[in-house]
């Protein structure tokens, strides 16, 4: 088995598609919206979607829940990081060594969790 695909929810769509537009950008990955609620940034290693929930309700950042990405070596986590930062995001660990892995981790504009990690 392999994870299909992640999603995040948003209250800011504009927002959040300039935030994960710039942050996939040196992967050479662009968002698309096929309607005004969701937006996917798909390769073949992953699909990700940021979306306005169905319910109509606010999209809240779970307590606990957090999306990885693997983004190569060391330096590579230290560059999403900075990126993520100054995309707007926020620092919820800085790069370092987490047991076996060199990991950091970044609240985006809506307060969802995201790890980079080698």
């Amino acid at each position: 088995m392999k994870m299909n695909y992640s999603v995040v929810g948003t209250n800011d769509m504009a927002a959040a598609k300039t935030f994960y537009d710039g942050l996939f950008a040196p992967l050479g990955v662009s968002g698309f919206s096929p309607t005004d609620r969701m937006t996917y940034w798909l390769v073949e290693e992953f699909a990700f979607a940021t979306a306005i929930p169905f319910d109509g309700q606010p999209a809240t950042h779970g307590n606990g829940t957090m999306v990885g990405f693997c983004v190569g070596a060391s330096d590579d986590v230290k560059r999403f990081h900075a990126l993520a930062i100054d995309l707007g995001g926020t620092c919820e660990g800085a790069p370092g060594q987490r047991g076996p892995r060199f990991s950091a981790y970044v609240r985006d504009l809506d307060g969802n969790k995201l790890c980079f990690s080698d």
